[in-house]
């Protein structure tokens, strides 16, 4: 049995025995258990139902499960029972921006100025949130005039968050100017937030998928190797990276140690546990291996069992 195969089972079956310990919703979430956190915090909810910070978490729960309706129904509520709450909106305009991702024109256009709106008011609440400021300036550079999108908006974000947050501001610079189709302004943005962020392994993951953008392959997979052993400041991003080798076919050997790499640091909820398994899953079957793959296939079910890429993927593996 291949090391890899050995590793990744140990991985699996520590997140599933930590799960028996588990002491909050929180820890279900963050260990990518989303089957036993739904099911824990619908009859926390049931029995304290003005419990605003278990309807977030629900939220976020659904969330991770693409579930949206589900998921805005209990951000809403969330907000509703605690409506200062800066946190409570910036989830609710995540979550509305995810489905007016998959919605008709008519319906996106709504749910668009609603996820602003949301963005706007946690900003408001909280001026040092950056991540609400940060999600705030996604919506305005990528969204048209009329929903209230705007670069010179998400200008005057960046350079709110630049104080709060270096890296991200960077970050929001190279967006913009890959939206402008000023590449070389963009990879200077990218750079820049590589270097605030002391190598931070978020910083090399975004501007590998900005190389993958603009087609240079061979230099994304450069920037990814840097991700091997870049210090770890968002556990997240080593997933991203991984996906990125899965999804453009590129050094499965890299990505698989990647998601080793992002299980010996410990699963986050910003990257379920269940879709880094699927992933791993992937990138053995590239290798030719489909009884590894479907080991990750089965872990990945264990914490999520609704996972339809999963279930697609097992399927094919397995007949």
């Amino acid at each position: 049995m291949s090391g890899t195969l050995i590793f990744s089972r140990a991985a699996a079956l520590f997140l599933l025995t930590g799960l028996a310990l588990a002491a909050s919703p929180q820890d279900l979430l963050a260990s990518g258990n989303v089957d036993e956190a739904v099911q824990v915090l619908e009859q926390q909810v049931r029995q304290s139902p003005n419990d605003a910070a278990g309807y977030n978490l629900l939220c976020r729960a659904y969330f991770m499960m693409e579930e949206w309706d589900r998921g805005i129904a209990n951000c809403e509520r969330a907000r509703n029972l605690d409506s200062q709450n800066s946190f409570h909106y910036l989830w609710l305009g995540r979550i509305y921006g995810e489905k007016a991702d998959r919605a008709g024109f008519l319906s996106a256009a709504g749910l668009a100025k609603k996820s602003r709106i949301a963005f706007e008011r946690a900003v408001e609440l909280d001026p040092r949130n950056w991540e609400a400021r940060k999600d705030l300036a996604e919506f305005y550079f990528s969204a048209p005039g009329i929903v209230g999108g705007g670069k010179d908006k998400a200008r005057e974000q960046a350079e709110a968050i630049r104080a709060l947050n270096p890296p991200a501001a960077n970050w929001v610079d190279g967006q913009i100017a890959e939206k402008n189709k000023d590449y070389g302004a963009a990879e200077r943005g990218y750079r820049a937030a590589i270097g605030a962020s002391h190598s931070g392994v978020w910083s090399w993951t975004e501007l590998a998928v900005f190389f993958r953008h603009v087609n240079r392959l061979d230099d994304m997979e450069k920037a990814l190797h840097e991700v091997e052993t870049a210090p770890v400041d968002h556990h997240e991003a080593l997933m991203d990276a991984a996906s990125l080798l899965m999804r453009t076919g590129r050094n499965p050997a890299l990505g698989i140690r990647l998601l080793r790499r992002y299980f010996s640091v410990g699963a986050v909820e910003e990257g379920p546990a269940f879709k880094a398994h699927e992933y791993w899953g992937q990138l053995l079957e590239r290798q030719g291996d489909h009884h590894g793959a479907a080991q990750e296939y089965h872990a990945a079910l264990a914490l999520f069992h609704n996972y339809r890429r999963a279930q697609e993927d097992l399927s094919r593996v397995e007949h």
